[in-house]
């Protein structure tokens, strides 16, 4: 299912006037593709995913999904949260989707089944949410994603709130999933690393598009060096710009 953006702006009324979270936004997900959203914090990336998940309607343009539908439901949403409901067990918190379609319950746990051993967490099928870590709260909320059968599953920055380990094996295990069902996923995060080892290196355009990134970076990140190091005097600050190098970007 391919996810077409078209001239999409969303402005919000706030008590000190009008503030544009989006103005003109045109992009293109292609079918099947693990697609990056990378911003820094407050540049409307999550807004962008509400809108194309129906969560919130747009100012002017809009999203359109294109494609013929091969599965049960057309978009699954996992939050930076996982937004489980604590006094359901695991079992019971994954296939909601099935539940909304008033699928039968044998259905419903086999379903559940089947998630929860592909996110290697059958073990914990009767723990409830408290009794989980938050890299396997995570896994729930993809789990319960997968288990509603979406064209176009859309991820607001779902490991934003844990630690660099559990970071980097979740990220594995998400391609890992992604390899097998081979499902249009959009991800919005503003962590380069993150968006580097899983929307680009797919891409025959991959290296193109990371030069792309870091002219557009360059200027931020060299303005929040120099703020970094605000007891510099004015001669230090000199004689380090004359010395600055850009290799670390390699």
């Amino acid at each position: 299912m391919r996810v077409v953006v078209h001239g999409l702006t969303k402005e919000f009324m706030t008590g000190q006037g009008k503030t544009v979270a989006l103005a003109g936004v045109d992009l293109e997900v292609r079918d099947r593709e693990f697609f990056g959203i990378i911003g820094p914090t407050g540049c409307g990336k999550t807004t962008l995913l509400h809108i194309m998940a129906g969560l919130e309607k747009a100012t002017q343009g809009g999203v359109e999904f294109v494609g013929e539908k091969r599965t049960q439901s057309l978009v699954s949403m996992v939050f930076q949260d996982a937004a489980l409901m604590p006094w359901r067990t695991v079992e019971e918190n994954v296939p909601l989707g099935p539940e909304f379609r008033k699928e039968q319950r044998s259905m419903m746990k086999r379903v559940s089944q089947y998630f929860l051993e592909m996110v290697r967490l059958f073990d914990f099928s009767g723990s409830h949410p408290h009794e989980l870590s938050g890299g396997m709260k995570q896994k729930v909320a993809i789990a319960r994603a997968l288990a509603n059968d979406p064209e176009v599953i859309l991820m607001d920055e779902p490991f934003a709130n844990l630690d660099a380990q559990t970071r980097l094996l979740l990220r594995e295990e998400l391609l890992r999933i992604w390899e097998r069902d081979k499902k249009t996923v959009i991800l919005v995060t503003h962590n380069l690393e993150e968006s580097v080892m899983l929307c680009g290196m797919r891409d025959p355009d991959f290296g193109r598009c990371m030069e792309k990134i870091w002219e557009l970076l360059r200027y931020d990140v060299d303005k929040a060096m120099r703020e970094s190091r605000p007891s510099q005097t004015t001669e230090q600050q000199k004689i380090g710009r004359g010395k600055q190098s850009f290799t670390w970007w390699a």
